[in-house]
């Protein structure tokens, strides 16, 4: 990459130049046997064409996006998907790559991107009542409270169960003196470093979140990042795993096992991540390796019938074997290769707020004052507003105050004219 602020710019430019799509071509589906009712998606926010464009034009569309020449994919359940090189970036083919869809626990991927390298493996953590606070019902460890476990085997329990509880604690920890809240904010940042512009995280295990929102695009660039971390790897390759013994209440500890088929089932396969909740149906992120190429398949909105998710994605990752290597419709970027989005992935109610102006682009011009002299005025005379109203207030408290003293007073002196009270505190005129 170039050197200096206009290398980088230059680059961001080869990146990010505006998408011309690709014609239309629908993609390649199977209906669920039997049919499945589901709930009506979250309204995501609107795709720009910035966010589109990362990656390449080829990949700014809705529909089926494959090399030319390239044997048509394999139909499954999922709405969006893409299949990518690891090593070379190359993203052999995919549906909707930038369509918005919701995580489910495929976003522990990115809590593992964010936290994983900064937490020591062998470091105890104590469990909290605040740990084991999440919806009802979904997937957990078992982690006990006041449990002591080492940090590993809470990336265990996260990665081979899928447990929200160990998800609690590592983003607990993972946030230092902010706690949770901070570590959501890291992960956010972090997305926006790879260039995931459509990720936007409101939980660490991915539970559904008003808001939160992810893509099939995004999520290679997250497991990308993932699969490049020694510690990672060992850890969603592993089989089975013991959680240990927490007596009295737990004298003997128990056992957990992998819950991603496609490791136990694939050849070559490198492990993975499964997800579903019921807003988001079933999600999937797998990685596999054949003669020296890994490649990373992700899956949103997907079925489990009539096949399993692991399998849609290993019929994927056989297609996406098939297709030459050097042969794509795009690319995965890099991190920090593509700058902060004009429209930053967004929070609730799907708005998007707008980014700060970009230092990098040089100092305010004249006419970009503009904005912020008349938002200050406004906020100004909204101030001066609050601080009248706020004095009218008081004012009209001290006067119905006076008003209801004296009227109480008047009330005191007739009854010292008139007579007493009788005990059901009604005036007795017999006296």
């Amino acid at each position: 990459m170039s050197e200096g602020p206009s290398g980088e710019r230059a680059q961001a430019g080869a990146v990010l130049k505006r998408a011309a799509p690709p014609a239309f071509v629908a993609c390649p589906s199977v209906k669920p046997d039997p049919p499945v009712k589901r709930p009506a998606k979250p309204v995501a926010p609107a795709l720009t064409d910035y966010q589109r464009a990362v990656g390449g034009e080829g990949l700014a569309t809705a529909g089926l996006t494959v090399p030319q020449g390239a044997a048509a994919p394999p139909k499954v359940t999922a709405t969006s998907w893409l299949v990518a090189d690891m090593d070379s970036g190359e993203v052999l083919g995919g549906c909707g790559p930038h369509e918005y869809g919701t995580p489910a626990s495929v976003q522990k991927l990115l809590l593992a991107a964010t936290v994983m390298s900064r937490l020591d493996p062998k470091q105890v953590i104590q469990v909290n009542r605040a740990d084991l606070d999440f919806e009802a019902g979904s997937s957990a460890v078992g982690l006990l409270l006041g449990g002591k476990y080492s940090i590993e085997t809470l990336w265990l329990g996260l990665l081979l169960n899928s447990g929200n509880d160990a998800a609690n604690v590592l983003a607990r920890i993972g946030g230092g003196p902010g706690g949770v809240p901070a570590t959501i904010e890291a992960m956010n940042a972090e997305a926006r470093r790879l260039g995931a512009l459509q990720t936007h995280a409101v939980t660490p295990s991915g539970l559904d979140g008003n808001g939160q929102f992810t893509s099939a695009y995004d999520l290679a660039l997250i497991a990308r990042v993932c699969f490049a971390n020694e510690n990672f790897r060992k850890y969603v390759a592993t089989e089975r795993a013991k959680i240990p013994a927490q007596p009295p209440k737990d004298p003997r500890g128990f056992q957990i096992q992998n819950e991603n088929q496609l490791l136990l089932r694939y050849q070559g396969a490198l492990g993975g991540k499964t997800g579903f909740t019921t807003l988001a149906r079933h999600t999937f992120v797998g990685a596999a390796e054949r003669n020296g190429r890994r490649l990373v398949v992700t899956l949103l909105d997907a079925e489990a019938r009539p096949q399993r998710t692991w399998q849609q994605a290993a019929a994927l990752l056989d297609w996406g074997y098939a297709v030459p290597a050097g042969a794509s419709v795009g690319r995965l970027v890099n991190p920090d290769e593509v700058p902060p989005s004009p429209t930053p992935p967004a929070a609730l109610k799907g708005q998007q707020p707008a980014a700060a102006p970009d230092s990098a682009a040089g100092p305010l011009t004249r006419s970009s004052y503009a904005p912020v002299i008349g938002i200050a005025i406004a906020v100004a005379a909204m101030l001066a507003t609050m601080i009248v109203a706020a004095r009218w207030r008081r004012a009209n408290v001290r006067s119905r105050r006076a008003l209801l003293e004296g009227r109480r007073a008047a009330a005191a002196r007739g009854r010292d004219e008139r007579g007493a009270w009788d005990r059901r505190d009604r005036w007795d005129g017999r006296s």
